[in-house]
């Protein structure tokens, strides 16, 4: 990862822990078994880009560009993605354990989140307009000014919810997962 442009590469068994890597772009790459926890990412771009069974944990990605970026079985415990660049930021998760992870002020549009741990995120004045979180714990998950029309939550669990502060229409819930919206009322449903 020396040079400053990567494009088609494959970084399998990369070991970075702690380190520093700025200023870089990856495009059209693969990031498959690396440890880059608690490393430095800042002011990179990543366009087209896949990451493969890696651990991000802690990384650090200030002002950095996440372009149509796909995470698949990796550990990215308490990432601020809201440090991220906000210009054409896309990004889709599936089987990822992203706890205690931001988002607060994310346009995030259609974003999915298939099999992921989501435990104490925070969702805080987001754009989730039609977002899918298919099979996800949002246990703790904050969800506060944040649009969530047409949100797909049918399979979600764990979700606690106010509608009240959370614009929902037409957002999605099954049947056993509506007490998520009512805990606030303290009332028992059977």
């Amino acid at each position: 990862m020396e040079g400053l442009l990567h494009v088609q590469k494959t970084f399998e068994k990369v070991i970075f822990t702690g380190k520093k890597v700025n200023n870089r772009q990856f495009e059209d790459c693969i990031f498959k078994n690396c440890d880059f926890s608690n490393s430095d990412f800042s002011n990179n771009s990543f366009m087209d880009c896949e990451f493969i069974d890696c651990n991000l944990s802690m990384m650090q990605l200030i002002g950095t560009s996440l372009k149509t970026v796909h995470y698949s079985n990796c550990k990215m415990m308490g990432i601020t993605f809201h440090t991220c660049n906000d210009f054409l930021f896309q990004v889709s998760f599936s089987d990822c354990v992203l706890d205690y992870s931001s988002f607060t002020n994310k346009k995030m549009p259609k974003i999915v989140f298939k099999n992921c741990s989501l435990k104490e995120v925070a969702f805080m004045s987001c754009d989730l307009t039609q977002a899918t979180f298919d099979n996800s714990d949002l246990s703790g998950a904050i969800f506060n000014e944040t649009q969530l029309k047409g949100v797909n939550f049918k399979t979600a669990f764990h979700y606690n919810i106010d509608p009240e502060f959370n614009p929902m229409k037409k957002a999605r819930f099954a049947t056993q997962g509506i007490t998520g919206l009512l805990d606030k009322y303290d009332i028992k449903i059977v």
